[in-house]
């Protein structure tokens, strides 16, 4: 609840974009992100139209002891970019996005979207590494990682990341690279947004084929243990440029599928081949025929196409819920137990995803190379529950930490910080993530946010000084 009232004028006076505060026709729909669970009430909203707004903003929230959130896309399933009576610090006006085709560079705002990257990048036949949902706002994906159809190719979405521009705690814009301040850099990649607001990304990109491969292949949720051993034996010696994720669900009503299949319980191997089509089709010809699929939707398609095939899946305002767990193995009675959670699942909407991380250019990366830890793990289980009624968030919110708590006996002890759920675990559930490389973010933190004034995105406490 609401504890206080600011009158915005003060900062307002102070940006050039524009503060917001309750009773502002503007206010509730500056507040609402991307989770529809989500309904927190902040005392101002700040869109800012730059680094020099955000240092203002970060002032004006000591002057009045306000807790900060940072929101970029909006679209973290913990709603970390909105927070109860304090300041949001909203970078979704900053969509700037600078392509250097020569250099293969891009610099890109802090509230820049997925698709809005690519759209600029691909018309020069370049991408950079990004997730699957491009309605996600390219700054939490980086700062936490980044899983997509580039990974065992390229990489992590923070692996690509080359600078940061990034104002500080105490209100400095600083600029994070190898050459500078190297071990900012080095906690961005992976840290979470525990350091400072990061209002520009500069990211290598790489040479994409503007049509690629999509593999899109429905078969019987029976098949399951058959698909995803076929998939991960495949990947032993598959290129590169294959990544792919075995989605465990109810096929979607889609018009392309048989309709008497919509709705029943299936096993879906989705990936891409992010080279040349016709040598992905040659060479993922064999995952399409591992049983009598529902529907095969695979073939030659754009690769904005490609990047926005699960977009229709994740509307705004749905009500999600994701948790996630690395896997060492991936046993036959894991897989069962996983095949019969999908069936018990609450709604058809949501998925058991076993996204295939093992090999690539991103388990290249050694454990201490980034903040973001070790990526030896070949499995990594997304639970996914996404629903539309508030009636049934009790139910469907029980049915992930079932699906988490099944996986226990086979888990690592990680997970992947951008499917937090709530964040619930607090401290215990990032530093179990982060692993070895926990304590050495202690120390940055301490160094450029002692004050812990970056709390509310998978805090990192800053070490005690000695």
């Amino acid at each position: 609840m609401l504890t206080q009232t600011l009158d915005p004028t003060g900062l307002a006076q102070q940006l050039q974009g524009t503060a917001i505060a309750p009773g502002d026709a503007r206010y509730d729909d500056a507040r609402r992100v991307w989770n529809g669970m989500i309904d927190r009430r902040p005392a101002l909203i700040a869109r800012c139209a730059g680094p020099e707004d955000v240092a203002a903003c970060l002032a004006f929230a000591r002057a009045h002891d306000l807790p900060v959130a940072v929101r970029g896309g909006g679209h973290n399933v913990a709603g970390s970019a909105v927070c109860d009576d304090g300041l949001v610090i909203d970078l979704s006006p900053m969509k700037a996005v600078e392509v250097d085709p020569a250099a293969r560079r891009v610099r890109a705002g802090g509230g820049v979207t997925i698709g809005e990257l690519d759209r600029a990048t691909v018309p020069h036949g370049l991408a950079v590494p990004m997730g699957v949902v491009t309605e996600t706002g390219i700054a939490g994906l980086t700062l936490g990682g980044g899983f997509g159809w580039q990974t065992r190719k390229h990489g992590l979405a923070c692996d690509a990341l080359r600078a940061a521009e990034v104002v500080t705690a105490d209100g400095r814009l600083l600029r994070a690279s190898a050459d500078e301040h190297p071990d900012l850099f080095w906690a961005l990649r992976g840290g979470g947004g525990n350091f400072g607001v990061v209002t520009a990304f500069e990211f290598e990109a790489y040479p994409i084929e503007p049509e690629v491969f999509l593999l899109a292949t429905f078969y019987p949720s029976s098949e399951a243990q058959r698909v995803l051993a076929a998939a991960q034996a495949f990947l032993a010696d598959a290129p590169e440029a294959f990544s792919a994720i075995g989605v465990l669900g109810h096929v979607p009503p889609a018009d392309a599928i048989p309709a008497e299949h919509h709705g029943a319980p299936m096993i879906a191997l989705v990936g891409a081949y992010v080279g040349d089509a016709e040598e992905g089709a040659r060479t993922l010809a064999p995952l399409r025929r591992l049983a009598t699929p529902y529907a095969d939707l695979s073939g030659p398609t754009p690769f904005l196409e490609v990047q926005q095939f699960f977009d229709a899946d994740y509307p705004r305002g749905g009500r999600y819920y994701w948790k996630s767990t690395k896997l060492a193995h991936l046993p036959a009675e894991a897989v069962e137990a996983l095949v019969a959670l999908n069936d018990a699942a609450p709604s058809a909407h949501s998925t058991l995803d076993v996204w295939l991380t093992s090999g690539g250019a991103a388990a290249r990366v050694p454990a201490e190379g980034t903040a973001f830890g070790d990526r030896s793990t070949p499995f990594m289980i997304g639970v996914e529950a996404n629903w539309h009624d508030a009636a049934d968030d009790e139910a469907n919110v029980a049915w992930a930490r079932r699906c988490i708590e099944a996986m226990r006996p086979y888990a690592t002890g990680g997970s992947y910080l951008n499917f937090p759920g709530f964040a619930e675990e607090g401290e215990g559930m990032v530093r179990a993530a982060l692993g070895a490389n926990y304590g050495r973010l202690q120390a940055i933190k301490a160094k450029y946010d002692p004050g812990n004034v970056f709390r509310t995105h998978q805090n990192i406490r800053p070490a005690e000084a000695a």
